[in-house]
């Protein structure tokens, strides 16, 4: 997607490889590191998503400052056609609004511009705060995955399910 997205506070561009040590940096702190994981080389793992075809990831700014990355990728066959969303910015920007501009924004370029009816979204189940963030743009719980995802701990942790259907998109207050 070349397209940079503009929201009320952050914009959404294509990500280039001079944002990969920004973002190695915000994937590096403890509360990112905890939800999204990765190896010994954090730069390698985001050259590595930044390589993966099936996904588009996008850098979110504020302010003209990196604060983290947003991807998405679609389900391409026509009777199951639907997008998905992930995302992660820095902590020291979080609970400013600016997790669910970027949502928002994306969320509606997906349904705007590319046609997408259903967008879904897969936080753990305890991350309270992301699972606010999502429910202001207008995702519904759908359900809990069970034992979803290993956590860095080993053991395995639910997942939520929550989905957006084009009309139930909110607009911000």
């Amino acid at each position: 997607m070349p397209t940079t997205l503009q929201g009320a506070r952050v914009v959404l561009r294509p990500t280039d490889p001079s944002d990969v040590s920004a973002l190695a940096a915000i994937r590096a702190k403890p509360e990112v590191y905890a939800r999204w994981r990765g190896g010994d080389d954090l730069v390698a793992d985001v050259r590595e998503d930044l390589a993966d075809p099936g996904s588009e990831p996008l850098t979110v700014e504020y302010e003209g400052a990196v604060i983290g990355m947003i991807q998405w990728s679609a389900e391409t066959e026509p009777d199951y056609r639907h997008a998905s969303i992930d995302i992660y910015l820095d902590p020291a920007v979080h609970g400013r609004g600016l997790g669910t501009d970027a949502v928002r924004t994306l969320a509606r370029h997906l349904i705007t511009d590319l046609g997408h009816h259903r967008i879904v979204i897969d936080p753990a189940a305890d991350n309270a705060a992301a699972i606010r963030c999502y429910r202001k743009v207008g995702f519904r719980p759908v359900g809990i995955m069970r034992s979803y995802e290993r956590g860095p701990d080993g053991t395995w942790h639910d997942g939520l399910l929550m989905d957006l259907l084009a009309e139930e998109l909110t607009e911000a207050p």
